[in-house]
């Protein structure tokens, strides 16, 4: 059952609009995107009150949507655990409550917890399984994600929102990803994880590249790019694009070569958020936006506190629980982008401001 039918979410059409220019006279209003990941279901979950209250048009999970491998889901065996989360997920009073709100359009991917393994890439033996409850409780259609041999939940689609086309494409780092790699050099000491040196691992495998570059040719204003990972920070030591650096710079090259504009990236994972800025490898400044912790975030004690970011654009990560949002609104005749972060009780933590122009020109030829 989905969780349109458990919680009355309406029905996730996979329908493009017509992806033209935006009309700053004619058709510029306001619009939000709400989203987050690392998502406790056998814990309170305060902040869809705060999130049903900003009345997006679309909130996005960023994986670790519910958690499969923990606790007293360890007790029961694969795959049956990954369903059994997201029924507990399905009871929960306070989402309940926001999948009733039928204006919100749900767009969703997967990170290793819901997958079902930690740090878990392509070796997982219950991808097929998983993959059904995960479509299954997001109203998803299995022929309309992922590859043809029915492996993967990568998919996109566009929505009018704030008066521009929004493109939101959804990745998969899981179906595909080779294994992490360790070594003697690592300068983390607990998992001694150090950037793979073989060119033929990867992230996202060759099927979805091939798919990356066909959508990041079609029209858009705003292209949101959703990691279930984060792909800006290079600095820590837990999953990220740059423990396959050649795979981080192949996005870059590929965002390049199809001149794709309006480029956000949205990630989750690391129970904190922040908002990263990378100069230099596209035309143009790249954003990333991590949401992590919508009920999960670790503490100011821990040493994720102090953990260097030198792409950060504040000296310091957010460490209480929170969800991410990008607010369209208008300057004159320009469309501007709120890019924030926001605690669980709906309040800003941090904001970056920036015009739809600052990411490269609207290609009206495409």
């Amino acid at each position: 059952m989905s969780i349109r039918s458990l919680v009355v979410i309406a029905a996730l059409v996979v329908l493009p609009l017509s992806a033209s220019a935006y009309s700053l006279k004619h058709t510029l209003k306001t619009g939000t995107i709400a989203f987050g990941s690392c998502l406790k279901q056998w814990q309170p979950q305060p902040v869809w009150a705060s999130v049903t209250a900003l009345e997006p048009q679309a909130f996005v999970f960023l994986g670790d949507n519910v958690y499969t491998d923990v606790g007293a889901y360890t007790s029961t065996e694969l795959p049956g655990r990954i369903g059994q989360a997201y029924k507990e997920l399905s009871r929960d009073k306070a989402f309940k409550r926001f999948g009733m709100q039928k204006k919100i359009d749900i767009f969703a991917t997967w990170d290793d917890h819901d997958y079902g393994v930690n740090d878990g890439g392509a070796e997982f033996p219950y991808q097929q399984e998983s993959r059904e409850y995960f479509a299954d409780f997001f109203g998803l259609e299995l022929d309309r994600i992922g590859d043809q041999e029915k492996r993967g939940v990568f998919y996109a689609d566009f929505r009018d929102i704030g008066g521009l086309t929004v493109q939101f494409i959804m990745l998969d780092t899981r179906s595909y990803r080779s294994p992490l790699s360790t070594g003697p050099t690592s300068s983390c000491p607990k998992n001694r994880r150090v950037p793979t040196s073989d060119p033929g691992a990867t992230v996202l495998g060759d099927i979805q590249w091939q798919w990356l570059e066909l959508e990041l040719q079609k029209p858009a204003d705003l292209r949101i790019i959703a990691s279930s990972i984060q792909v800006l920070p290079t600095e820590h030591c837990f999953e990220k694009w740059n423990n396959f650096p050649h795979e981080r710079q192949r996005l870059f090259s590929l965002l390049n070569s199809t001149e794709a504009n309006g480029v956000l990236l949205i990630s989750g994972d690391r129970h904190m958020a922040e908002i990263s800025r990378l100069d230099g490898a596209l035309s143009y400044p790249l954003y990333e936006i991590t949401a992590s912790g919508l009920n999960s975030a670790l503490s100011d004690l821990t040493a994720l506190a102090n953990e260097t970011n030198s792409l950060r654009t504040t000296p310091r990560n957010i460490v209480v629980d929170n969800f991410g949002t990008i607010q369209i609104t208008r300057e004159g005749e320009e469309a501007l982008l709120q890019l924030q972060v926001r605690n669980v009780q709906g309040e800003i933590m941090e904001e970056v401001r920036l015009k739809v122009s600052e990411l490269g020109p609207l290609n009206l030829d495409k």
